[in-house]
């Protein structure tokens, strides 16, 4: 049998999902007996031109992870869809924005004027910002366009399959090469190497009757490692978040941040914990409801922490 042919690449993203690959360790040995890696400018030297070069559908499957924040990225994922007869969105920024995602709050020109102009760190007293081409004796500088919002992979080519997590897993991603590994693939859009119940349905804390009078951040209070952390008043988004990392924060006594995001059929993740919230206030009154849910920290980047550009609301006005 012939070898696969492998992609990997990073649009906007910190690069957690490149080292997350390299976290199955040895079996990345294994990794190398069945795939040969045809694209990873981050391990190997490719140049875009290489891809180009590819015959379409060469490549067998593609892991890109990272939001699309500028138009490289996009030149990019386009060209790997073209190149790729599997396209994996490769953890929360390709799935549904990311963290980079939470850029979509603001204005392009509002970001521009926050890391140019007001940043203690940058030194720009003619007030220059980014151009997209600058002339110099040498020819023309071309910089790629900042868009005025985050996108997910999907809002800009056809993606095959999904695989959650900020990171995914070691232990999912290598289950997921090894079922690649050997042709069986679920059907098209499919999430995978992950579990289409709520993390909740697979904490092994100790839950009641959650009722909450007061809402704390983790710094704040000492966590019983035994009892519910929504319980405690920490707001862990284990009620609406895709389970299948482990109970990683959970297990350390830090609440989920969702970065699984939502179980199949919910279309926006935060405004389902919204609902969950609603259903755990203890409340006599309406202002006191008002004060509880008034002491939950930046409730905004919270709720859509992973998934604002892939959610309902997808960017301010």
């Amino acid at each position: 049998m012939s070898k696969l042919k492998l992609a990997s690449y990073w649009a906007a993203a910190c690069g957690g999902c490149d080292v997350a690959i390299l976290d199955i360790h040895e079996k990345i040995v294994d990794v190398a007996a069945v795939a040969d890696i045809v694209f990873w400018p981050i391990a190997v030297d490719f140049k875009y031109a290489d891809v180009e070069g590819y015959e379409d559908g060469f490549i067998d499957v593609c892991l890109f992870h990272g939001a699309i924040r500028n138009s490289e990225g996009e030149h990019v994922a386009k060209l790997l869809r073209k190149k790729s007869k599997v396209m994996v969105a490769f953890g929360s920024c390709a799935i549904s924005g990311g963290i980079p995602g939470l850029a979509n709050f603001k204005q392009k020109n509002d970001i521009f004027y926050r890391v140019y102009i007001e940043s203690q760190s940058t030194q720009n007293p003619e007030k220059v910002y980014p151009q997209t081409h600058y002339a110099v004796p040498e020819g023309v500088l071309e910089l790629p366009e900042f868009y005025k919002e985050v996108k997910s992979l999907s809002d800009v080519v056809d993606v095959d399959y999904f695989m959650p997590g900020c990171p995914p897993t070691s232990a999912q991603i290598w289950a997921v090469i090894q079922v690649i590994a050997s042709g069986a693939l679920p059907p098209k859009g499919a999430f995978v190497g992950c579990e289409n119940q709520t993390l909740c349905n697979t904490c092994t804390r100790t839950k009641t009757d959650k009722k909450v009078k007061k809402f704390y951040q983790p710094y704040q209070i000492i966590t019983d490692p035994e009892k519910c952390l929504l319980e405690q008043g920490l707001t862990c988004m284990g009620p609406v978040t895709r389970a299948g990392c482990g109970n990683q924060c959970v297990s350390a006594n830090q609440p989920c941040t969702g970065c699984y995001g939502p179980v199949d059929g919910v279309i926006d993740q935060g405004a389902k914990y919204i609902s969950a919230l609603a259903s755990v206030v203890d409340a006599d009154s309406p202002d006191e409801a008002d004060r509880i849910i008034s002491e939950i920290a930046d409730p905004a980047g919270l709720f859509y922490r992973y998934g604002l550009p892939g959610s309902l609301l997808r960017r301010a006005k």
